[in-house]
């Protein structure tokens, strides 16, 4: 048993003692959806802090709690509050969660985030479908001894995002009134937002839009066979698409405001996606 193994097994071998919750999807809850809770049949709540050995987060805005229990019938493992690398966190720590959720028995990841916007046709507020990521700017999940209960040493990562579930997300969109763009995402280190040239730069090698999470969560996800989609909230337009300077109460704002059609949007395609609709 590897050692990064044997710390996931103690992480979940603490959460069996708090309950025997059997999760179907995941859902990791970016800015603008801390409120989510209430759209959810909770059953119970575990705590990071609580969790042995477990990374805890630090961002306003990121409360540090799974909860566990229904979205309408679907039962879930929420991640209210999510890890990043920008905290200080060691990479293995960061996607240490999914790799928790995945062992707890999700099947699916439903990633979420507020995002800056790099395609010029985007506009503040949008909501963006993940077609495809970028991660080169941030160390691989997956650097270290290979966790061989999990994956493969060398994942194929030709499909990240499951067209399956991108699909039922459109259509979603489309049934619900909400528009809803596509692209590609890139993650940065962060914590600082980026500069107009680099954001030149990731126009230049096709990203959509910027964020500074999600692309290393969705490749430990498939490293270990879980189905991923994503929504990004684009909160703001990236430094040099847009003349103001940028600030992550700016971020937060934007991402509040949406939030209720994000939820909506996040909800009924959770429960389209329990009932293998393609």
């Amino acid at each position: 048993m590897s050692r990064q193994y044997g710390r996931i097994k103690r992480c979940y071998e603490y959460c069996r003692t708090i309950t025997d919750f059997k999760p179907e999807i995941g859902l990791i809850l970016g800015s603008g959806l801390g409120g989510y809770a209430k759209n959810m049949e909770v059953v119970c709540e575990i705590p990071y802090g609580h969790i042995p050995d477990f990374p805890v987060s630090t961002v306003q805005g990121h409360d540090g709690k799974f909860l566990l229990g229904y979205i309408g019938n679907v039962p879930a493992m929420v991640m209210k509050g999510r890890v990043h690398y920008y905290e200080g966190y060691a990479m293995e720590d960061v996607v240490l969660p999914v790799r928790l959720m995945k062992m707890m028995g999700i099947e699916v990841l439903f990633l979420t985030n507020a995002a800056g916007g790099i395609n010029p046709d985007f506009q503040t507020g949008d909501f963006m479908i993940i077609t495809d990521q970028i991660s080169s700017f941030v160390p691989s999940p997956l650097i270290g001894e290979n966790i061989e209960e999990l994956g493969e040493r060398f994942p194929d990562m030709t499909q990240i995002y499951d067209k399956r579930l991108q699909n039922i997300i459109s259509r979603t969109a489309a049934e619900e009134g909400i528009s809803i763009q596509k692209g590609v995402y890139v993650q940065t280190s962060g914590p600082n937002f980026e500069s107009p040239a680099e954001i030149k730069m990731f126009a230049a090698v096709g990203a959509d839009a910027v964020g500074m999470s999600t692309a290393c969560e969705a490749v430990a996800a498939r490293h270990a066979n879980i189905r991923v989609c994503a929504v990004s909230c684009i909160s703001n337009m990236a430094s040099g698409i847009s003349k103001e300077e940028l600030s992550h109460l700016d971020v937060q704002a934007v991402a509040d405001k949406r939030a209720k059609e994000f939820e909506r949007l996040v909800t009924k395609s959770i429960l389209k996606m329990h009932m293998g609709e393609d």
